[in-house]
Parts: C-alpha cells; sequence; structure tokens
C-alpha cells in the first residue's frame, strides 16, 4: 500500500536568526541592509509593550531573494552593486528579485562571473549593472552565462583539517 501525500507546512514568516542559518549571512547583516535600505524585511523590528524589540520577520520570498544575494556576496558582488541591481529590477524592470530568479517572470538574470544581466521573454539581454536601459547586442547565440537562481545554503561549508600527522602534533621530517 502507497503511502498518502505528505503535507508540508510553509511558514508564513521566518526570523532572522532562521534567514542567516538559511542564508549564510549574519544577523547583523540584515539588520545593516534594514537600516540602509538596501533590504527591508516584510515585518520590521518594534518596540514591545514591556521595553524590548521584537525581531525582524522575512516572507518566503524574501528569503529566496535573500539567498541569492547572500550568493552574491560570497562571488565578491559589493553592496552598492546590490543595491544597484535590485534599483534596476524595480526602475526597468518593474519586478523583484524573486520574479527574476524563478521560472516564468518577465526577465531572467544570467551571470558571467562580473556582471549580472537580464533577458526579457522577448529575448534581449541587458548589463543590469553598467545600463539597465541600454539593450546588448548579442553576437554569439548562446553567451557565456550562467542562470542565477537561489541555490540552499543552510550547511556552511566546512573548514580543512588537519592532516592526520599535523593533528597529533607530529611535523614531517625535514630534507
Amino acid at each position: 500500500m502507497r503511502p498518502g501525500p505528505v503535507a508540508v507546512k510553509l511558514k508564513g514568516h521566518y526570523s532572522s536568526r532562521e534567514v542567516a542559518a538559511e542564508t549564510g549571512l549574519t544577523a547583523r547583516q540584515l539588520q545593516w541592509w534594514d537600516e540602509r535600505g538596501i533590504f527591508a524585511p516584510s515585518v520590521p523590528t518594534h518596540k514591545t509593550p514591556a521595553g524590548g524589540y521584537t525581531e525582524r520577520r522575512y516572507t518566503p520570498i524574501e528569503l529566496i531573494e535573500l539567498k541569492v544575494l547572500a550568493d552574491l556576496r560570497r562571488r565578491g558582488l559589493s553592496v552598492a552593486r546590490i543595491r544597484t541591481l535590485l534599483a534596476a529590477l524595480r526602475s526597468r524592470f518593474k519586478v523583484r528579485l524573486f520574479d527574476a530568479v524563478e521560472d516564468g517572470g518577465p526577465v531572467a538574470l544570467f551571470i558571467d562571473g562580473l556582471d549580472i544581466y537580464a533577458r526579457t521573454t522577448a529575448g534581449e539581454y541587458y548589463n543590469l549593472l553598467e545600463n539597465p536601459r541600454q539593450p546588448l547586442l548579442v553576437l554569439d547565440q548562446e553567451p557565456k552565462l550562467r542562470r542565477l537562481t537561489a541555490r540552499d545554503q543552510s550547511a556552511r561549508p566546512k573548514r580543512a583539517r588537519p592532516a592526520a600527522g599535523r593533528a597529533a602534533g607530529r611535523t614531517a621530517p625535514r630534507a
């Protein structure tokens, strides 16, 4: 007998700690991005009647967007360029980051290691970090770009473990 479908309950909101665990960003980075208007949570922190403060809360869509932004930060994209990317998506294409990284949106994002490009459903390419209003002339049939997606970063990279001989305090003999 086959088991029935498993019901998965999606959370409505994620705490800063949960987002940090899923993305690899720190709670302090999330706070800093919120304070500077780079990326604000749907439920901001606020003062409680007891005099404390609540934790920022993020929606599942914001979690996906933060996974993408965390990946871009690990690749070396500066906070200023992240701000430029988000502004270009809003002003030029009238979409949020989520709409550009998930299938079915009006634009798809691609990366070549240095820049981020948007491809419209009509096949036009735009460099979002340099000039998001100017379409690019693409001569190659398949540009060497990789699709930008939300990758799971919940497991932080492990540190390299020392070699067995060095772990026990032994060193290799000198020549």
